[in-house]
């Protein structure tokens, strides 16, 4: 079956891809588009074409399965200037999304229109690349160059309407798509048509724009070259030829696909691709998720309450009295309040996501329930004794998760009836934002459990990792070991602040220490007691000795820094020099590349020894742990890919 048939309406032909499920830029497609082309051309009927396509998007984007292959003819930047050299004027008719290579299609056409809820954008540099068939070179020439330098550079999709007002696209329509474009283009014909893009002018902005312009992109980019690269292709293309900014966008895209920094957001683009269908539960089905329970309206359990409801999901809030449900209410109201503020919400939809959620006492009000996640006290005790009331109180099919992010979940569901479906999904705080979603199934859980665990990742829009049962998980065990490792160096006399700017120049937003002082080194610490309470042989860490001298980060004044009444920010600490003064045996000089090589390097043999014990299925689940959890840069692929480069 062809990617590409031509049907005609009138003297309109109208061009239809077919090739699902996203209508990717296969050779197969570019040849079928550079065909229609020489096709119509020597149609003489044929006054204009629309180009339009089947199934849910749009022309998404490049062919996934090429990437990392040798291009085959004809060249995508060559199909995009044969389409705007065509005899016939093409009109590209927006659905879904129109992205990278499918939005450079969409400008080689005459005309752009969209039908309402659809998007535009190039995302390339989220690859590590930039636009590669003149989205850098004709992107200012349909929208100006302040404009294309936030779309390119920021890698983010527009919708129509803003796509519209930018002059993107050239209309938008609520109704039949492939009708309105039709009459678009029968009116178009009655008109003076405008130039091809290539054809229309750009200001240049002055030199003063793109410094400022540079340190805005460099700072958003934390280390990524894509952005800056893209910068500067967009300069070329405000300041020069068109051919001459399309021979350098066309070099700069060459370079860095073969880059590191590419690869290793490949590496992330297929791992964050595969995560939320795993192999292992493909003949699985999922319970259908039509409402849920949360129990424990405090931070976590607000959180995931307002995740739910982001997604749709009807939600029953439960708590142990009236006065902690009005709190769980207020702390849920908080999340949305901020998100109206924030412009992700609107008023309207804020009062229909609290409209949404039933907030009581009584566990009853469970009994309908397809999933129940509990939030509360990170004790074994409160938590068991949630679970022996949701044994009675919830469907015997209905599934049971803890949102534990330290206990063992087997001593959690220990006689809980029918503990095929009980499961553990570990949230990162705040849940309705981070996108990571640790599931962890004890033995008895059973596939359906678990494959409705990665639904709920799906609805959610969480980045889904299994994870088998150990101190941790994935994430915290790593973490641990990581902090281990950045407290060694402080004892070998690697001054505190260096390590923390060491892997902020690596990627890392804040350093392990600055990290603890706004998280509190008391939560790990009250861990480490209780495991030393229960008869574990802890070694004391000198966090423990900074807790134990009323040193619990920001929150108290100070942690491993000062800080001034209202101020966030870190100051060296002569009191901390005094408390660890002995404990500080050697005067090691370190540079910041050697730091963050070490302490990355504690990250990946941790992860070695969770692949060895099975904790983690691949290597790539662990990057996913690291990045979407805890902040590690994304452009250098998780740790396990950088230290399989290094």
């Amino acid at each position: 079956m062809s990617v590409v048939t031509i049907s005609r309406n009138g003297d309109i032909a109208v061009v239809t891809v077919d090739n699902p499920p996203v209508n990717a830029l296969s050779q197969a497609l570019r040849r079928g588009l550079w065909d229609a082309v020489e096709t119509l051309d020597a149609d003489p009927q044929v006054r204009a074409v629309v180009l339009i396509c089947a199934g849910r998007t749009f022309i998404a984007g490049a062919d996934v399965t090429e990437f990392g292959k040798p291009p085959l003819e004809p060249h995508l930047p060559d199909l995009v200037d044969r389409i705007e050299a065509a005899a016939k004027p093409w009109v590209a008719a927006i659905h879904g999304s129109a992205l990278g290579g499918g939005f450079e299609v969409a400008m080689g056409c005459r005309f752009r229109v969209a039908v309402e809820g659809a998007s535009v954008g190039l995302p390339e540099v989220s690859l590590g690349i930039v636009p590669g068939a003149s989205g850098t070179v004709r992107t200012p020439r349909l929208a100006g160059v302040e404009a294309a330098v936030d779309l390119v550079t920021s890698g983010k999709p527009v919708k129509a309407a803003k796509a519209l007002s930018l002059g993107l696209v050239d209309a938008v329509f609520a109704g039949d798509l492939q009708a309105n474009a039709l009459a678009f283009a029968r009116d178009a014909l009655t008109r003076e048509l405008p130039p091809p893009v290539l054809a229309r002018p750009v200001a240049a902005p002055d030199a003063a724009f793109w410094d400022e312009k540079r340190k805005a992109v460099a700072k958003a980019a934390k280390g990524a070259e894509a952005p800056l690269r893209a910068l500067d292709c967009l300069r070329k293309a405000a300041e020069a030829p068109f051919a001459e900014a399309m021979a350098f966008e066309r070099q700069t895209f060459l370079d860095l696909r073969a880059s590191d920094q590419a690869a290793a957001l490949r590496h992330v683009f297929f791992a964050e691709r595969a995560a939320p269908r795993p192999a292992h539960l493909k003949g699985a089905d999922p319970l259908p998720l039509r409402s849920a329970g949360v129990i424990g309206g405090g931070t976590m359990g607000a959180g995931i309450a307002a995740a739910l409801r982001d997604a749709g999901i009807p939600v029953t809030l439960i708590e142990r009295d009236d006065e902690a449900l009005a709190r769980g209410m207020a702390n849920l109201r908080g999340i949305f309040d901020g998100a109206v503020k924030r412009g992700k919400l609107s008023e309207a939809q804020a009062e229909a996501h609290m409209a949404g959620v039933t907030a009581t006492t009584d566990y009853a009000a469970l009994s309908d329930a397809d999933l129940v996640i509990e939030a509360v006290f990170e004790e074994i005790g409160v938590k068991r004794a949630v679970f022996d009331r949701l044994a009675t109180a919830c469907r015997a099919d209905a599934v049971l998760a803890t949102n534990t992010s330290y206990l063992d979940p087997r001593l959690i569901a220990e006689g809980l009836p029918h503990p095929d479906r009980f499961i553990g999904l570990h949230f990162f705080s705040p849940a309705n934002v981070m996108r990571l979603l640790e599931i962890v199934p004890v033995p008895e859980t059973s596939d359906r459990t678990l494959a409705t665990g990665f639904a709920l990742g799906r609805m959610l829009n969480k980045v889904p990792v299994q994870s088998g049962i150990c101190e941790g998980f994935i994430g915290n065990r790593i973490l641990k070991r990581y902090r281990a490792g950045a407290e060694t160096l402080v004892r070998q006399g690697v001054a505190i602040a260096d390590i923390d700017a060491a892997m902020r120049a690596y990627g890392f937003a804040m350093g392990p220490f600055e990290a603890q002082d706004l998280g509190g080194l008391d939560i790990a610490f009250l861990q480490r007691e209780g495991a030393r309470a229960a008869g574990q042989d802890v070694p004391e860490t000198l966090g423990d000795i900074l807790v134990r001298a009323n040193r619990k980060g920001q929150k108290t004044g100070g942690g491993w820094y000062d800080y001034a009444p209202g101020e966030r920010r870190p100051q060296p600490s002569a009191a901390v020099a005094e408390l660890l003064a002995d404990r500080i045996t050697g005067r090691t000089q370190m540079d910041p590349e050697a730091i963050a090589r070490h302490l990355v390097g504690e990250m990946a043999a941790e992860g070695r020894a969770i692949l060895d014990e099975g904790i983690a299925a691949s290597p790539a689940d662990i990057d996913l742990v690291e990045i979407h959890g805890y902040g590690f840069p994304r452009w250098r692929g998780g740790p396990m890919f950088a230290a399989s480069r290094a």
